[in-house]
């Protein structure tokens, strides 16, 4: 007997996401690698530099920028033509993965090992990239939550790994070259395998659709949602809902980049994913993470021991995005956002306090180990509501007509942001100082504002004869198919609306097996009779 669907399309989504474990793995262990007395030396007199130091950091968020920036190039092509149907670009960036971490392991210079790092983060950038798009294709409607927030999860694993290997280099290798190269080593391990797992999975049955390929589609969506059975209701409405979204394409024609920004519903939703990509970074997640021992010294810790927390911060972050994974379908989207930035600015805004008022300098070890208990505050909240859904919401609020370009603009924006701060950050501390938790304490309580009033992700409820029936208006156990009518239809302004609110995440799914759904149209909208008999038609002559 097979895996149950949900099971197997979970499956599918976490293996979609395995190549982010190697990108949060060069997130998590430069913050080991910097403080490396032989690192220091082997980078040389130019080191002293901040500006330099934030380089080494930020150059791997820039050669990701750089494989966004081709994904928006070669964007004109469906998502996964551009890379589940297309191998050779999965090798490719393994091949740069592989050569970004034999450079930096065997750096001799600054320059060898800023090279190492912008090759790495181009190696994962694409692929990271595309997996939530991927994740959101072939997922049922009440899990999309589930599958597309497993990109931070293993984010989080590969931090996790980072962290507490560069504890165990730094306690147990203090002062040799073995103590930094060790962790830049061992990324290039799973680089190879994990991606060559990627090639295994089954192709989007959209992008099947789009290229005509409906017997393929028809299979491969049977396989992922019913067990391999075609004849499955649910498999029948969900090919009748995409042949309507794909009919409505070649109507209108291919979508383009102008009317991305001329049509209100696109412009607004690029609009929204562009905003929450961005302030992701304005939580400081990346300063934390990438300068947690230039942090912490300012409390008086010494860098093993700063190492130490941060390898237990990675376990609480993992701890919160599995809850993430687990509750995200349950709460929806807007609720966790709002709820996150308010506790990731509570948190900067304890953590102002302490730095101010008992630095390092002060003798006040109740107050330093506050500030860091502040920390795994913040980051629990971070990746249990804000982290994993800088992924989910972009990938699911497009037409599959805009998906591809339109993410690939959003994503841009957690890039720059995130150079911005990997950049920023030395020099900021260096100046100011603790004021520099301020700027975080404020944009995490502006972040849940702008999502409270702009964000539409909830359920209304409407009475019907038949007796109540709960109408999704919400991202959350929507079809894909249906996001063009959800904003245009829902208003600019949110709360106190029924937007505001998440009911049932079933109720697409249930329209779709009962054939009451409307072919790109709202869950929920009025019914049309012929689509059920029309179904069941279509069911008994196959």
């Amino acid at each position: 007997m097979g895996l149950p669907p949900k099971v197997y399309t979970w499956l599918c989504g976490l293996f979609a996401s395995l190549g982010s474990i190697i990108f949060g793995y060069d997130l998590g262990v430069i913050a080991g690698v910097l403080p490396a007395p032989d690192f220091k030396n082997v980078m040389g007199p130019r080191y002293a530099d901040p500006n330099l130091q934030g380089l080494i950091t930020s150059i791997f968020v820039l050669g990701w920028c750089c494989a966004t920036l081709f994904s928006l190039v070669t964007s004109a092509q469906t998502t996964f033509q551009f890379l589940w149907n297309v191998h050779r670009r999965i090798e490719r960036n393994r091949l740069c993965c592989s050569v970004g971490g034999v450079l930096q392991t065997a750096a001799q210079n600054m320059d060898m090992m800023l090279a190492g790092r912008f090759f790495a983060g181009y190696g994962v950038g694409i692929v990271s990239d595309l997996a939530p798009l991927y994740q959101a294709e072939i997922a049922h409607p009440s899990i999309r939550g589930r599958l597309t927030t497993l990109q931070q999860f293993m984010l989080g694993i590969g931090a996790f790994c980072a962290s507490w290997i560069t504890y165990g280099t730094s306690a147990g290798l203090k002062g040799t070259p073995a103590e930094w190269r060790v962790p830049l080593g061992i990324q290039i391990i799973p680089a190879i395998p994990l991606i060559c797992f990627m090639l295994l999975l089954p192709e989007s049955p959209r992008w099947l659709m789009e290229k005509g390929r409906e017997d393929e589609a028809r299979a491969t969506l049977a396989r992922l949602h019913a067990r391999g059975d075609i004849n499955d209701k649910l498999v029948i409405a969900q090919i009748e809902d995409m042949k309507a979204d794909i009919s409505k394409t070649k109507d209108i024609g291919e979508a383009t980049w102008a009317e991305l920004f001329t049509v209100p519903s696109n412009f607004r939703r690029l609009s929204l994913g562009y905003i929450l990509q961005f302030s992701v970074q304005m939580t400081g997640v990346s300063a934390i993470q990438y300068y947690s021992t230039t942090i912490f010294t300012t409390m008086g810790f010494t860098s093993t021991r700063i190492l130490l927390f941060q390898s237990i911060n990675s376990v609480i972050a993992l701890i919160g995005e599995a809850c993430c994974v687990l509750w995200i379908d349950h709460t929806g989207r807007r609720r966790p956002l709002i709820i996150g930035n308010i506790a990731s600015g509570l948190s900067f805004v304890v953590g102002s306090i302490l730095m101010a008022r008992w630095p390092g300098t002060v003798n006040n070890n109740a107050a330093h180990y506050i500030f860091i208990i502040t920390t795994w505050v913040f980051n629990f909240f971070f990746s249990a509501c804000i982290g994993p859904l800088s992924w989910a919401y972009p990938a699911e609020i497009f037409s599959t007509r805009t998906r591809a370009k339109s993410t690939a603009i959003t994503s841009s924006s957690s890039w720059i942001s995130n150079f911005f701060i990997a950049q920023v950050t030395p020099r900021a501390f260096l100046g100011i100082g603790w004021k520099y938790y301020l700027v975080f304490a404020i944009c995490g309580h502006t972040n849940a504002f702008v999502i409270w009033a702009f964000y539409p992700v909830g359920y209304k409820h409407s009475i019907e004869s038949s007796g109540i029936l709960t109408t999704p208006k919400e991202t959350t156990g929507r079809r894909l198919e249906e996001m063009d009518a959800l904003f245009e239809d829902a208003p600019l302004f949110v709360p106190n609306t029924e937007y505001a609110e998440m009911k049932d995440r079933h109720s697409a799914e249930r329209e779709l097996r009962e054939g009451t759904f409307v072919p790109g149209g709202l869950t929920g909208g009025p019914v049309r009779n012929d689509i059920e008999g029309g179904i069941d038609e279509k069911a008994s002559s196959n």
